[in-house]
């Protein structure tokens, strides 16, 4: 059932991070009821693998009737998460002073690029903004390239998703022990920020260095990034510590360099042409089979589609078919709750009847209320 069983959360259908945080809460458990319009487009990060195990409903939320019909389900549920523009939710009459005195314990999760506030909290913007703004991308380059960064990942999941979800929990249990509920403005500009926190605190202490010439996470040290083999395909290394690099170095077979002189810049670019001229000697399962389960920090660099197959996902059940296609499983693991296998992903307002039954509209307000 997951930890998250008897909590309801009402989603109004967005894309990208509103609903991968449901998707979470769902997957721990939760009952997530997906707001749509009716004959809405899921598009671009909204709807099929992110609604697995949700409900859905359509709701035509111009009409008086689907207004009413979405205020009962809020008030039935424990928090409401939307990602629309500061100003949106006000518009349709539905803002969290709405509730303030019908469902004081209500938890409204809100998540947007930039915030609630601020001078850009109107402006459009997406993931790879907020990375810039944050001064995070600056740190994805190597010397004299353009940054770049995985799509979606860090701004929209890490930054958005996971603080909106983490909010709403912190929130929930806040409001268990209050009696009141909350207002989560869950910026992504500002989770990335919290993200690089290590970063910062390598930085204030020296350790962290601007020039990618002298920082082994900006790509130009020899024991610190991903390396072509023979095959044209990837592996990447990752001995950051001097016993790791040690035995990195044994496994490579370059005996003759000192691993004391690991931090020593000016060693870096000849190492680096040597590692990367070993390294294209062998193909990228030939490294797999020499260095993967040592203490080298070593992993290939595999596709989407050979990720699933690896002994180590698969040993972890890291993947599991939903629908009849693969995604990637709930996550974290717990020892006495686990989380639920995850459900089906429901056809847009496939649950509408039976929801509004349930908080008691008759057959012709739901009629109306589904814009029929």
């Amino acid at each position: 059932m997951g930890p998250l069983h008897g909590l309801r959360i009402i989603e109004f259908a967005g894309i990208g991070p509103g609903p991968i945080a449901g998707m979470l809460l769902a997957d721990m458990g939760a009952e997530v009821i997906v707001v749509e319009r009716p004959a809405a487009l899921r598009t671009l990060g909204g709807g099929g693998a992110m609604n697995r195990g949700k409900r859905s409903v359509c709701l035509d939320l111009k009409s008086a009737q689907g207004l009413d019909a979405v205020k009962r389900l809020v008030l039935s549920a424990d928090a409401l998460i939307e990602g629309y523009r500061p100003g949106v939710m006000e518009r349709l009459g539905l803002g969290p002073e709405v509730f303030e005195t019908s469902h004081p314990r209500l938890v409204y999760g809100r998540v947007t690029g930039w915030g609630q506030t601020g001078p850009l909290a109107q402006t459009a913007g997406h993931d790879i903004n907020y990375l810039a703004l944050t001064g995070i991308l600056s740190i994805a380059s190597r010397a004299g390239q353009a940054p770049t960064v995985p799509a979606t990942l860090i701004g929209d999941m890490a930054g958005g998703a996971m603080f909106l979800a983490f909010g709403l929990v912190c929130a929930l249990m806040e409001a268990r022990q209050s009696g009141r509920g909350q207002v989560v403005d869950a910026a992504m500009v500002d989770g990335v920020g919290v993200l690089s926190g290590l970063v910062h605190a390598l930085r204030g202490v020296g350790f962290w260095g601007d020039d990618p010439a002298r920082n082994f996470f900006l790509h130009d040290s020899p024991f610190y990034d991903s390396f072509e083999c023979a095959d044209g395909r990837h592996i990447t290394l990752g001995a950051i510590e001097p016993p790791f690099y040690a035995e990195l170095l044994k496994r490579l077979g370059l005996d003759d360099v000192n691993p004391k002189r690991q931090y020593s810049f000016d060693d870096w670019p000849a190492l680096r042409a040597r590692v990367a001229a070993r390294i294209r000697e062998k193909n990228r399962d030939e490294w797999s089979a020499l260095m993967e389960g040592s203490d080298a920090c070593f992993a290939p660099v595999l596709t989407l589609a050979e990720a699933p197959q690896h002994p180590h996902q698969r040993a972890r059940g890291n993947f599991v078919v939903v629908d009849g296609h693969l995604q990637p499983s709930p996550a974290p693991r717990f020892s006495r709750t686990a989380a639920r296998t995850p459900g089906r992903s429901p056809e847009p307002g496939e649950d509408t009847s039976e929801l509004l039954r349930e908080l008691g509209m008759n057959e012709g307000n739901i009629a109306a209320a589904r814009g029929n």
